[in-house]
């Protein structure tokens, strides 16, 4: 595998034409899940393509990463522009999105056919019962954690109360109770 990187990067060293460039990001978009993409990016288009440098990747991650919207997006174009200036940012962005957009399309088209099916809404009943068990294992966890403070409890507990009884906007709440959290949780450090 390494050979054939080695010998992919060194017979690549040229520079792409739009159409590498757009189906690099093409299938970066269409196959990728989760986290690791700028990994991804890395590797396809400084490993192995040898399209920019080390130094200019770091760069346009760091860039990437301080802008506003999705790091990937903003990595890819990035990209682009250093390569083929505007034109290429789009090409670049467009093809990483695209192959997503599509996939969900065909997955709300499946989904619209699947729910003429009886057994559909069984499914999705217990789809929606594992992910509300996530959740709660998540939150009981959190709730075990912060429990070790009394400003951590009181904290949750008011969070809890502002959004759950009193039905107050989250962001209202966390505006008001963050604060405050962060401040007990600040003298709870500082004693000695």
């Amino acid at each position: 595998m390494e050979m054939a990187e080695q010998t992919i990067a060194t017979e690549s060293r040229l520079p792409p034409t739009l159409f590498e460039l757009f189906t690099v990001f093409l299938r970066i978009g269409l196959f990728s899940f989760g986290g690791g993409l700028s990994g991804w990016i890395f590797r396809e288009v400084v490993t192995l393509r040898g399209w920019i440098d080390e130094d200019e990747f770091m760069s346009g991650l760091a860039v990437s990463q301080i802008l506003p919207g999705a790091n990937v997006a903003n990595l890819s174009l990035y990209i682009g522009q250093k390569l083929f200036g505007i034109t290429g940012a789009v090409v670049a962005l467009v093809a990483l999105l695209s192959g997503p957009f599509f996939v969900a399309i065909g997955l709300v088209s499946a989904y619209s056919v699947m729910t003429s099916f009886d057994w559909t809404e069984t499914v999705m009943d217990g789809v929606a019962a594992s992910a509300i068990g996530l959740l709660l294992v998540v939150a009981v966890k959190g709730a075990r954690r912060a429990s070790r403070h009394l400003g951590s409890s009181v904290a949750l507990v008011a969070t809890f109360l502002g959004v759950a009884v009193f039905h107050q906007s989250l962001l209202l709440v966390v505006a008001i109770v963050a604060p405050l959290s962060v401040w007990a949780a600040w003298r709870r450090s500082a004693k000695p």
